[in-house]
């Protein structure tokens, strides 16, 4: 029981530092897991130990999320530096023509399509450069504007497939599993999207918001590309959906169609090829040390001393009712936010494997809830880099956007436990 006490503290304090943001989540993680194993009593040599298990084992525990992270940063610095992304944005807002509606649905599904595959601060940058200043020549409040471009935002990554490589590696459940789920979810972000979008216009009533937009006349860098080569973000979803195909070949083979719908010279392909790989990695560096930290909390929490001692505590939090089960998801979404621990890139990586090798709720079912609540943080979470980058921009406070979203990531991480009841409960 005191050891069962003194792993709940080490929790609680080191959640309040990634709250209060004296300390980063890329650092207290692994100091979780190494304080976690050393409170029950796991040796620190030897084969079954804090150096080996936790430190050595924890840190490549999610290599295949790594290598998935690293391709499909890889193929995003090619859409950038190509101009592939700028001219996806620039054909969306010229074929809606002088329709603001029309204009504003088809950047979210512009916006959408791009983070399938792109990914980072450096990606939300020059996607919501462009983005952005389109929506708010409409005369749009800026709150509906960041909302409207983190909600498009959250549909992509959603079905990332690079996202669902973590998840696959985290919690252990089939890559069709994640996929199926995520396109579940991936829909529910879609409907909110527009709900949320017809709200805000309807609010501004039509003589406000049915000015012309205005963007440049080149695709934001000057890159001319071809038609084609637009279709290169779905190239890997393709590959992954319809062929199954593992998800880093699909990333190889949105790269090598990349660069064979640009009809780039040989030369010309491997330079750009090769600068992409590098800044891909560089973009991406933080989410790999952070998926160490995790690797390292769960394989900590999977050791049976660790899950032995937490199992009275947490057979007493989380139900295995089906009403308990969404109830107790539901209402605790917003436990997503600042790292928490429903939050999957958070305290919630060490919550899922306990629940998961307890076999407190079904693995299924225990990712489904989390990639739920997921909604909740990857949309409307403050300490996100880019909320923060979208709340600058539109020169507001990142909490009035996570107010202005909040009423819609919930009812999604809602409508997306209630739906895993009937898929794994």
């Amino acid at each position: 029981m005191v050891n069962t006490i003194l792993i709940l503290l080490i929790f609680l304090i080191l959640a309040i530092l990634m709250f209060t943001k004296k300390l980063p989540t890329m650092l207290a993680l692994p100091i979780l897991a190494v304080g976690i194993a050393v409170i029950a009593g796991i040796p620190i040599t030897g084969e079954e130990s804090v150096l080996q298990l936790v430190l050595h084992d924890g840190a490549t525990r999610m290599s295949s999320a790594y290598a998935a992270v690293i391709f499909g940063a890889w193929l995003g610095q090619i859409l950038t530096q190509t101009g592939i992304s700028q001219s996806i944005v620039r054909f969306a807002a010229e074929l809606g023509g002088d329709r603001p509606l029309v204009v504003t649905f088809l950047l979210a599904a512009a916006v959408a399509v791009l983070f399938t595959t792109i990914s980072g601060l450096g990606a939300v940058i020059m996607v919501g450069s462009i983005v952005l200043p389109i929506l708010l020549s409409f005369g749009l409040p800026p709150l509906a504007v960041g909302g409207t471009f983190l909600l498009s935002f959250g549909i992509g990554i959603t079905i990332n497939i690079a996202n669902w490589q973590f998840y696959v590696d985290a919690t252990g459940v089939p890559l069709q599993l994640v996929q199926t789920f995520a396109l579940t979810l991936a829909g529910f972000t879609a409907l909110a999207t527009t709900v949320f979008i017809l709200i805000q216009f309807k609010k501004e009533g039509r003589s406000k918001y049915w000015a012309k937009p205005k963007f440049s006349n080149n695709n934001g860098n000057g890159k001319k590309v071809t038609k084609l080569s637009i279709l290169t973000p779905v190239v890997p979803l393709v590959m992954v959906l319809v062929f199954n195909w593992p998800i880093i070949p699909a990333f190889i083979m949105g790269i090598i169609y990349s660069m064979i719908a640009l009809r780039k010279p040989i030369g010309k392909s491997i330079d750009i090829i090769t600068k992409s790989c590098y800044e891909g990695i560089s973009d991406v560096a933080p989410v790999i040390i952070l998926m160490m930290g995790i690797g390292m909390l769960i394989n900590v929490v999977f050791h049976p001393t660790v899950s032995q001692q937490l199992e009275p505590f947490l057979s007493a939090v989380i139900p295995s009712s089906t009403i308990g089960y969404i109830a107790f998801f539901s209402l605790l979404a917003p436990l997503a936010l600042y790292r928490g621990p429903l939050n999957m890139w958070g305290l919630g990586s060490g919550i899922v494997g306990l629940v998961i090798s307890l076999e407190l709720l079904p693995a299924p079912a225990a990712m489904a809830a989390f990639l739920s609540t997921e909604r909740v943080q990857a949309i409307g979470d403050p300490t996100n880099t880019h909320n923060v980058w979208v709340a600058n921009y539109i020169d507001s406070d990142v909490n009035q956007i996570l107010r202005a979203v909040m009423p819609y990531i919930w009812t999604l991480a809602a409508a997306g436990v209630i739906t895993a009841t009937f898929f794994y409960m």
